[in-house]
């Protein structure tokens, strides 16, 4: 006899659209001991600047507690709304700044502002996942546009631009596939943009993350009314304060600012003083130079240990990946035959994880694609997990003859 009681609860249509994380999945199996993980896009903890943080917490609390420990305003704490507009490489006013919770946030204040039920959106081949997730609860559209190793194919996006409310881009060293849109194809895309009226959304995390030169221009700084920017603190300082920034033309802002009061008031106040305390006196300049020499060491590491461990040979018939100019993350695309979901119990079995790159496609998502990071491992973590992927994908294959 069934005794359980109905449930009172009627869920929003959107809820139905709403998918946990793959990512956010697979970190649970990394938790397992002895586990080494290319999976998670968490910067590594030798970077954060402790003891810098520690003096700005003493000193905010010191200079005026009540102001850091009250309510804030919903635009963001203007000591640090001025350092955002001054240092990016375009004239910004700072009440065009809006300091988000993460810049996740900044993605989903954009959805509830720009998208309706059935608007047509487009996103890069693969995109960033948590921009999707934020995106589909507005059941937008989601039109996938052609991507190869510059960038947005232009040709595609012609074809597709019309009628779309928005195309999300990420032009610098790409979650996931650590690809950079190259000058020439951000001055075409710029012009398409800018001949056609399609607003851009350009995500801008690991910008300055560079490793031997740093990227070209940003879009926004190309046509400034027909984008709106997300930057984060997260990947430069540290992800636990949750803060990031979005720059919007005024003809929109006010109403991303309403959205953004109607979620969470404002971002933590004492956040944000904290923050604008380590920034003082060009502490960036000297810090992020530290995380890109530390990062691009690992991501040498990480080339070093696939070219030694995987055979060379056919595109087709054994793994090949990219050569990252900058970022987190390394793309890689499994012989014929193999899928990324399938090779995952195998690699764990072998003490390693990666991420399958299925997920990242908004549609017809490639199952022999994975996402491998490379700044969290150490890297002698690195070479033993690259040797422990390369036996893993040795015992599929044997698997699939079997």
């Amino acid at each position: 006899m069934n005794t359980s009681t109905p449930s009172p609860w009627h869920l929003a249509r959107r809820a139905a659209r709403m998918n946990p994380s793959v990512i956010r999945e697979i970190l649970k199996v990394t938790e397992k001991p002895g586990i080494i993980s290319f999976a998670g896009g968490l910067p590594s903890s030798k970077t954060f600047p402790v003891a810098e943080f520690e003096a700005a917490c003493a000193k905010v609390l010191k200079d005026d507690p009540a102001g850091a420990l009250q309510y804030a305003a919903s635009e963001g704490y203007g000591p640090l709304r001025e350092q955002v507009a001054a240092m990016l490489p375009w004239h910004v006013d700072p009440s065009q700044v809006l300091i988000t919770t993460g810049s996740q946030q900044g993605l989903d204040l954009v959805a509830k502002v720009l998208i309706d039920a059935d608007s047509k959106i487009l996103v890069e081949s693969p995109t960033y996942l948590g921009a999707v997730m934020a995106f589909i609860p507005m059941e937008p559209n989601v039109v996938s546009v052609a991507s190869d190793d510059h960038g947005v194919v232009i040709d595609d996006l012609a074809d597709k631009a019309r009628d779309a409310r928005f195309l999300y881009v990420l032009p610098n060293f790409q979650n996931p596939t650590g690809r950079t849109m190259s000058e020439h194809r951000r001055a075409a895309l710029s012009s398409l943009a800018t001949e056609r009226g399609l607003p851009l959304i350009e995500d801008n995390p690991y910008g300055d993350l560079w490793f031997d030169a740093p990227p070209p221009a940003p879009l926004t700084a190309r046509n400034p009314e027909g984008c709106i920017y997300l930057g984060s603190f997260s990947k430069v300082l540290a992800p636990g304060l949750r803060l990031g920034f979005l720059v919007a033309p005024k003809s929109v802002y006010p109403k991303l600012l309403q959205a953004k009061q109607a979620a969470d008031l404002h971002s933590p106040g004492f956040n944000q003083r904290m923050i604008a305390e380590v920034m003082k006196d060009d502490f960036l300049d000297r810090h992020v130079p530290t995380i890109r020499a530390l990062y691009k060491s690992q991501r040498d590491a990480m080339l070093d240990a696939l070219a030694r461990e995987m055979p060379v040979g056919d595109p087709e018939s054994t793994l090949i990946w990219n050569s990252p100019a900058g970022g987190m993350f390394l793309w890689a695309r499994l012989p014929k035959g193999m899928s990324a979901v399938d090779l995952l119990p195998f690699a764990v079995e072998q003490g390693v994880a990666f991420v399958p790159g299925a997920p990242f496609y908004a549609d017809h998502g490639d199952a022999r694609t994975l996402r491998l990071s490379f700044v969290t491992p150490s890297v002698e973590e690195i070479h033993r997990g690259v040797a422990a992927l390369a036996v893993a994908m040795k015992t599929y294959a044997a698997s699939l003859k079997a």
